[in-house]
């Protein structure tokens, strides 16, 4: 009885059955299945058959897995980089924006990230505001294979330390989260091992350091964290806010200050700011690089 459900005699009458699996179904029928899976578990699909590869190149399917404002992205691509979209299908569209996207003279970065097709941001460090950053008794920006900016800078002393920037962009519909990537210490490589220089590291045990973040729309978040990882990267919370219009363009203020002139600090490298959907995993971010 088993086998019978699963077979469909052949149309020449002579009694023989064919068997019948995934690939024979509709691609129509596939590719509402589709529109209900991530982009990679589509990619996957596409390797059962005929219809399921047409299916995953459809164009209706890549655009419902596109941000809302996939044009804008587009744009800011084509400005930075002059990208020739002409020609592409939504599925060749949606792979190029999940590739990092440089813009701002290549001071920030944008991409998907693959599953749900949600924005990602890198800002440098070249990219903000720091206090000192022009006089080499407090800060210099040195070479790093640990940053997707080649860059990082490095404080070795200071009394007022202020850390600013702001970013305006066009952010899909959702919550992010803003993080700092820090390092305390100076890293360094020898003989092909990691490791760090504790040279100049102090003054950050004594009081925590602020974040502050806010938006045009009036959103603001405070918090307080002290600086205490040495040796590794570490990414520090500095808020999160919530975009309801993606055809609105949302400006985001963040800040990271130790303005206690009390005692100095040093040893610290910012390497730059994170922003990504609330919830992403940083782990595998920067795994490469670390």
């Amino acid at each position: 009885m088993g086998a019978g459900a699963s077979s469909i005699a052949g149309p020449e009458g002579d009694g023989r059955t064919r068997q019948r699996g995934l690939g024979d179904m509709p691609e129509s029928c596939v590719a509402a299945v589709m529109l209900r899976l991530d982009p990679p578990e589509i990619c996957g699909l596409a390797r059962l058959g005929r219809s399921f590869r047409a299916a995953a190149d459809a164009d209706f399917v890549w655009e419902a897995k596109l941000p809302e404002n996939y044009l804008y992205l587009m744009e800011v691509a084509s400005e930075e980089g002059k990208r020739s979209w002409s020609g592409m299908n939504k599925k060749e569209i949606y792979a190029r924006l999940c590739r990092p996207i440089p813009f701002d003279g290549g001071t920030k970065e944008f991409w998907l990230e693959k599953c749900k097709g949600r924005v990602c941001m890198l800002i440098s460090s070249k990219a903000l505001s720091i206090t000192g950053i022009n006089d080499r008794r407090y800060w210099n920006y040195i070479p790093s294979e640990e940053s997707r900016f080649h860059m990082v800078g490095y404080l070795q002393q200071i009394w007022w330390f202020e850390v600013d920037g702001e970013i305006e962009f066009q952010f899909p519909a959702g919550t992010y989260s803003l993080y700092f990537r820090l390092h305390l210490g100076r890293p360094y490589k020898r003989l092909g091992r990691r490791n760090y220089s504790p040279e100049h590291i102090h003054g950050w045990d004594i009081k925590p350091v602020r974040f502050h973040l806010s938006t045009s729309d009036g959103q603001q978040a405070v918090s307080k964290c002290f600086i205490d990882e040495p040796g590794s990267w570490a990414h520090y919370h500095g808020g999160d806010f919530v975009v309801e219009d993606s055809s609105v363009l949302t400006k985001v203020k963040f800040s990271m200050t130790q303005i206690d002139c009390t005692h100095t600090k040093g040893g610290l490298c910012v390497d730059c700011v994170l922003i990504c959907p609330k919830g992403f995993r940083l782990d595998k971010l920067f795994s490469s690089h670390t």
